[in-house]
């Protein structure tokens, strides 16, 4: 038989925010990874499975998470990790893939799962969706997401503050992953599009340590690193005006 990959979106990092489905694969699989920067740290993917599975089933892989900069590095960083969960996959049937959010959303598994087909002739490939940051920020702030025909734009502030300029700059809401440490910019790109009153920004969602706060607030002090924003239309319509 195949030997199988799932990848498992266990959340923004409020373990009851796991999926039946998701808990199901991680029970039934026969290790859990976990994707680390170092081989003692413990992530946040790690401490969300450890309430549904006992400690000996996890096994840490250490991921070139944040390396941007050196890419030689980060393509050995890789290829290490991707031989890991390889040779797991070799001494066990299935291997899930814990990753915070949805595992097809600027996820660490879209990478691993091209690098395992590669190295895993006739490995099974699998996905078990999980509640997003924004979809979390959204529920504990009260923002909606959408109304009626209103499109919605996702960006990564670490593709730079031009692509975030532009979003806003369109219709519908915006959302940004991972801008903390360009608050300032972000701050100063919501007030150019008078977007920053309505605006809200969250970290840590679900954690003892979370914030949620209006984007007004921001005062150009770093953030942690996936600081969540969203920023709505106007919408000044009336009930409905958006269909």
């Amino acid at each position: 038989m195949s030997s199988r990959l799932i990848g498992v979106g266990v959340g923004p990092g409020d373990p009851e925010l796991v999926t039946v489905k998701g808990v199901n694969a991680l029970r039934a699989a026969d290790v859990v990874v976990v994707p680390v920067m170092d081989s003692g740290e413990r992530g946040r993917a790690e401490a969300t499975v450890a309430h549904y599975v006992s400690a000996e089933k996890i096994v840490r892989v250490v991921f070139a998470l944040n390396e941007r900069s050196d890419r030689a590095r980060r393509e050995a960083a890789w290829d290490a990790a991707g031989a890991r969960v390889a040779e797991l996959l070799g001494r066990h049937g299935s291997v899930a893939f814990a990753t915070i959010g949805d595992p097809n959303v600027y996820s660490t598994f879209t990478y691993l799962a091209q690098t395992i087909a590669e190295l895993v002739p006739g490995v099974v490939v699998e996905t078990v969706p999980g509640i997003t940051a924004m979809q979390d920020l959204a529920a504990r702030s009260g923002a909606v997401l959408t109304e009626g025909t209103e499109p919605l734009t996702l960006v990564p502030v670490t593709a730079g503050a031009a692509v975030l300029e532009e979003a806003l700059a369109g219709p519908g809401t915006v959302v940004a992953y991972k801008f903390g440490r360009q608050a300032a910019e972000v701050a100063g790109a919501l007030a150019r599009a008078g977007r920053l009153e309505d605006a809200v920004w969250g970290s840590a969602l679900g954690l003892p340590e979370e914030s949620v706060r209006p984007a007004a607030e921001l005062d150009g002090s770093p953030l942690p690193y996936l600081s969540t924003l969203i920023a709505p239309p106007r919408r000044d319509s009336g009930r409905g005006g958006k269909l």
